[in-house]
């Protein structure tokens, strides 16, 4: 596809950038990032997250905030959205949290990126992928000679972030998918990469497992989506970094393509 990954992190000379390699979908393996040692901390098997569809009973239950929220945030822009997600109260993350975390990055951007929700540093700092994964994130868009800003756009799944980093619950993510959904109508971006299930799971509304749905087109609401590794997990296994270069790959042919391919 033409693109010859340049992996260059942030303060980099032009001495210390690894050299740039031919890279085809077939056989494609990411080039190897500089990278602090990611803290060993123990596996936890998660459990399914479904976001289901709220049936009427349940909606007439809920808080009138949120279901008078949802229908507002509908006809927010840019700057009322930014808002309303750094006041919002509509679950229990906003306790804990030192700041809410909407996204960051190109407001016309083609390609946004969603990941799970914000870390320490993350909320911390008020920006999505920040610290070690955000680093390499940046490596990989720069490989696809992309960066942060310049038509690319951050989000995640939820604005706040989850005590200890847990998975957020399902409740949580539904009450900020509205903020979600209207940065995407209003990014109207040509490519949409999910980063770790809970973001898969969050945007498709079905169960997903990141093995199986690998190198597939999903749809959102008419805009192709392509699910793949979040950066924190290549951190801990990086035999896995050359897969998720695949899936950068594959969400770039589709993007020169228009989307063309069978939906899943």
């Amino acid at each position: 596809m033409g693109i010859r990954p340049v992996w260059r992190l942030r303060g980099q000379t032009d001495d210390e950038v690894v050299p740039a390699v031919p890279v085809s979908h077939e056989a494609s393996a990411v080039p190897p990032v500089s990278e602090a040692p990611a803290r060993e901390r123990p596996r936890v098997e998660r459990k399914p997250l479904v976001i289901a569809p709220l049936q009427p009973a349940q909606a007439e239950a809920r808080p009138a905030e949120l279901v008078s929220g949802q229908d507002s945030v509908a006809s927010m822009d840019w700057d009322a959205l930014e808002a309303s997600i750094r006041a919002c109260t509509r679950c229990g993350l906003h306790r804990q949290r030192k700041q809410a975390v909407p996204g960051v990055g190109d407001r016309s951007a083609k390609w946004l990126f969603v990941g799970e929700g914000p870390g320490a540093e993350e909320d911390a700092k008020g920006e999505p992928f920040v610290g070690a994964a955000g680093k390499l994130l940046d490596a990989m868009l720069a490989a696809m000679g992309k960066r942060r800003g310049e038509d690319v756009y951050i989000a995640n799944a939820v604005k706040c972030r989850p005590p200890g980093n847990r998975t957020p619950e399902p409740e949580e993510i539904r009450a900020c998918l509205p903020f979600l959904h209207r940065q995407i109508e209003l990014l109207k971006p040509g490519m949409i990469m999910a980063l770790g299930r809970p973001a898969a799971q969050s945007l498709l509304e079905r169960e997903i497992k990141i093995g199986p749905a690998r190198g597939k087109r999903f749809d959102f609401k008419g805009i192709p989506v392509v699910v793949s590794y979040h950066p924190a997990y290549l951190l801990r296994t990086p035999a896995d970094k050359a897969r998720a270069w695949e899936d950068m790959c594959f969400a770039s042919s589709l993007a020169e393509s228009g989307g063309a391919s069978s939906a899943d």
